[in-house]
């Protein structure tokens, strides 16, 4: 059930209608007609722009256009008043049936909030991607509880999602991992060892050098770096890849799919995917201008391969193989990118990093010229997240050597609140991640505020059950919801009918902070009702020697506790039963 999906099929049908009584003439797009809330809600129950976007095509004046649909809507026994305003937006108000009727489909309805936008379509979403030189940061956190958040509320909006780590294993960063662990398998045999600039001390480290020592002895000791660096390599790697997946447990977070940038090298995908961009014209030997700024480390001042980007939108040409032959850091980040168009997938998001701003024209050429143009793909830049206690930087253990482990945020601030502070602000905004403020009981921190709102429906359930009161779902929605007429109450039930408009709006716009700002705002009108019902004894919950009353109000909070459960589910939190 999508109130608003079905308010605005009415208003098309009205507009249909009104084509075909001569009203308005043949031909018009309502693609830009909508029903959403009015801004102000005094305004309202919903409010439509179909006057407004039709007069200029219709060549009528909005008013008048507004004047004849409201006549039209208010034939339907589901509106009760449907009023012009302004230069001809409509403000329309919805009989209580209808917000009542929320209520009832979102404790019988078990895809209440649930899109089929999607249409199965299949969705690639890369993110963490991590170099599998160490365990994840405090860096990470934002961007792998971002990108799963994505995910999940892809699938629930209908698309077929596969969540994928791109393991950059093929660069020099994995040798430097290697002569590292060596240090500390030497470190394990007894021996004292200085560590260089550019090599890795952090004491994540040691374990993975004793567990080196504890598979081939002392076999490696005194050899010189050709003899032992491709195996300890592979070795180092693989115990970076298992720290990283503990990591991303702790967050709840299972991977689809990793994929090796090693495999690249040896699988040949990089000359085909060049070769396919030479076959499309885009591949030519030229010398590019020095760039502007920061100069990139892939830019020399001598004839070199390159790819046409900026005939797919990208400010300058890419070098994709140096004049030596090597391919350039862009050439398997192609390739990749090439390979997922291959495996048949219709949209691509990648979470990215702030720092990888200066990737997004050039991957987004690089795939729409591999695809034609067919493939879309979306790049999200997580901002950086500041730690703080107190309202002052915090600095927390180092012992990673350089940077705040993700396993000591989680360790310090829990899974659920962790994930949930992470998304209560738009990916691309700064985050502060004071802990003292994340794991604070009060309004102004909306972990708890939500969280709070669920263990309260949950109170009340269990005094029902206690009095000896039906409380299950089935019961719950055959109960006589006629009786939540009450301002305070239908506001809440028309905070649950937007529950579905918001999922589809989030999904559009790839952005599950909006999953926590409407939770926020659904917790709030719940918590306003119940401080309400200390004033007023008929709003409570719980009435006295009236069962009957008593299951129409439970039935609604309980409403609310589904679409909470529904919305932390997006996000990875798990609803408290109760707050400690």
């Amino acid at each position: 059930m999508n109130l608003f999906a079905d308010i605005r099929g009415l208003v098309i049908s009205c507009l249909d209608a009104m084509v075909a009584d001569g009203i308005l003439p043949d031909g018009l797009a309502m693609g830009a007609v909508t029903v959403e809330p009015p801004r102000d809600a005094s305004h309202g129950d919903m409010a439509t722009n179909a006057a407004m976007v039709l007069a200029k095509p219709a060549k009528m004046n909005p008013r008048m256009i507004a004047d004849a649909l409201a006549e039209r809507l208010l034939a339907d026994d589901r509106l009760v008043a449907a009023q012009v305003a302004g230069p001809g937006f409509l403000n329309l108000r919805l009989a209580p049936a209808l917000w009542q009727g929320v209520v009832r489909a979102a404790l019988t309805d078990a895809t209440f909030g649930q899109s089929t936008l999607g249409a199965d379509k299949k969705i690639l979403v890369e993110y963490v991607s991590a170099n599998p030189t160490g365990p994840l940061h405090v860096g990470h956190t934002r961007g792998a509880v971002f990108g799963d958040a994505l995910a999940s509320l892809l699938a629930y909006a209908g698309y077929d999602v596969t969540r994928e780590y791109y393991i950059n294993d093929g660069g020099a960063q994995v040798d430097v991992l290697a002569r590292s662990v060596y240090l500390r398998y030497q470190e394990a045999h007894g021996q004292k060892v200085a560590f260089e600039d550019g090599t890795y001390p952090g004491d994540y480290l040691i374990p993975v050098g004793e567990a080196l020592k504890a598979k081939v002895g002392g076999e490696y000791m005194g050899k010189s770096e050709d003899v032992w660096l491709a195996d300890v390599r592979e070795f180092s790697t693989e115990a970076m890849m298992d720290l990283i997946r503990a990591d991303l447990a702790l967050l709840g977070i299972e991977m689809d799919s990793f994929f090796s940038e090693k495999e690249l090298y040896n699988s040949g995908l990089i000359e085909k995917a060049i070769a396919e961009l030479d076959a499309k014209g885009l591949i030519y030997r030229g010398t590019l201008e020095p760039p502007k700024g920061k100069m990139p480390d892939d830019w020399e001042p001598r004839e070199q391969t390159l790819f046409r980007s900026t005939a797919h939108g990208d400010d300058v040409d890419r070098p994709v193989q140096k004049s030596d032959g090597a391919w350039t850091y862009f050439a398997p980040d192609i390739a990749y990118h090439y390979g997922k168009v291959q495996r048949g997938f219709d949209q691509l998001i990648d979470v990215f990093g702030a720092d990888h701003g200066g990737y997004v024209k050039r991957m987004k050429a690089a795939v729409s010229a591999l695809s034609d143009g067919k493939v879309p793909l979306d790049i999200k830049l997580t901002q950086l997240v500041k730690l703080m206690k107190n309202g002052e930087e915090f600095k927390m253990s180092k012992r990673a050597g350089t940077f705040v482990m993700l396993s000591d945020v989680v360790a310090q601030a829990g899974a659920d609140v962790t994930r949930f502070h992470m998304l209560t602000r738009k990916n691309d905004a700064p985050l502060d991640f004071d802990f003292a403020k994340v794991l604070e009981q009060s309004k102004d921190n909306p972990v708890f505020y939500v969280q709070y709102a669920n263990a309260r429906v949950n109170s009340v359930l269990g005094k029902a059950r206690a009095a000896g009161i039906a409380v299950d779902d089935a019961t719950l929605a055959a109960a006589d919801l006629t009786k939540l007429s009450h301002e305070a109450e239908l506001a809440v039930a028309k905070k649950l009918a937007e529950w579905p408009r918001l999922v589809e709006i989030a999904a559009k716009g790839h952005e599950p902070h909006r999953i926590a700002f409407y939770l926020y705002d659904l917790a709030s009108e719940f918590h306003g009702l119940w401080n309400k019902g200390n004033d007023d004894v008929s709003l409570r919950f719980l009435q006295d020697g009236d069962n009957a009353t008593t299951q129409t109000k439970i039935a609604m909070i309980r409403a609310v506790s589904v679409v909470i459960a529904a919305g932390l589910g997006i996000l990875g939190v798990t609803p408290a039963e109760e707050m400690r």
